[in-house]
């Protein structure tokens, strides 16, 4: 599952390196020592591409897949850095209290209704230390916007590059509104505020991908 999930994120690959370079700027001022939280780290892509530009810091990962976290710790000790790593399978809520200084989630909170997100957020800003910030970034739109439709068919260009068959592109709205937690921008940055963060700040868009960043007020 976790080779497959790799295999089809590959043509993504201009994309990850963007954000994954955005979001090392975006926590260019965290300590030469820091403790970074990763949840929903995946097979440590995030991981990795902060490790090698920061050999202080050390990063805790949680997943709830174990999959995912065999081939993620085999890539951590490749590179090296696996020493400064410690990854845990399950959700934001059994992360290590921290604190942290600096919290990541890339692409996952998608994957998390509604309902749930306030307790998804709330467990991670609890885990950060004063003034720490929160990067994440998810698929966002307002489904029920004018300009939704020409979205879609933006985001099919990228779902067929990543190898889903044509005839998916059918399913892929009633995906994005019943299987898939999708909010607009608005409501995210909301949820954020609610839960404790400054002001979120849109620091990455690539099509319905957006990201965010934030301190812990």
């Amino acid at each position: 599952m976790a080779d497959a999930y790799d295999h089809r994120n590959r043509a993504l690959v201009p994309i990850s390196n963007c954000l994954h370079f955005l979001t090392g700027l975006v926590l260019a001022e965290c300590p030469s020592e820091a403790r970074v939280l990763c949840v929903g780290v995946g097979t440590g892509a995030e991981i990795l591409s902060l490790a090698q530009a920061r050999p202080g810091w050390f990063f805790v990962g949680v997943d709830p897949s174990a999959e995912m976290l065999n081939v993620g710790r085999d890539r951590l000790k490749e590179a090296g850095v696996l020493e400064r790593c410690e990854l845990i399978q399950g959700y934001a809520e059994d992360a290590p209290p921290g604190p942290f200084d600096a919290a990541v989630s890339l692409l996952v909170a998608h994957f998390i209704r509604r309902e749930q997100r306030p307790a998804f957020y709330g467990a991670i800003h609890d885990r950060l230390k004063r003034g720490g910030r929160f990067v994440s970034a998810e698929i966002s739109a307002d489904l029920e916007d004018a300009g939704f439709r020409d979205m879609l068919k933006d985001w099919n260009q990228v779902q067929t590059l990543m190898g889903a068959p044509p005839e998916s592109s059918a399913r892929r709205e009633s995906m994005l509104r019943d299987a898939l937690g999708v909010l607009p921008a608005a409501e995210t940055e909301a949820l954020w505020r609610a839960a404790g963060f400054a002001t979120p700040v849109s620091f990455f868009q690539a099509f319905m991908i957006r990201g965010w960043h934030a301190m812990k007020a």
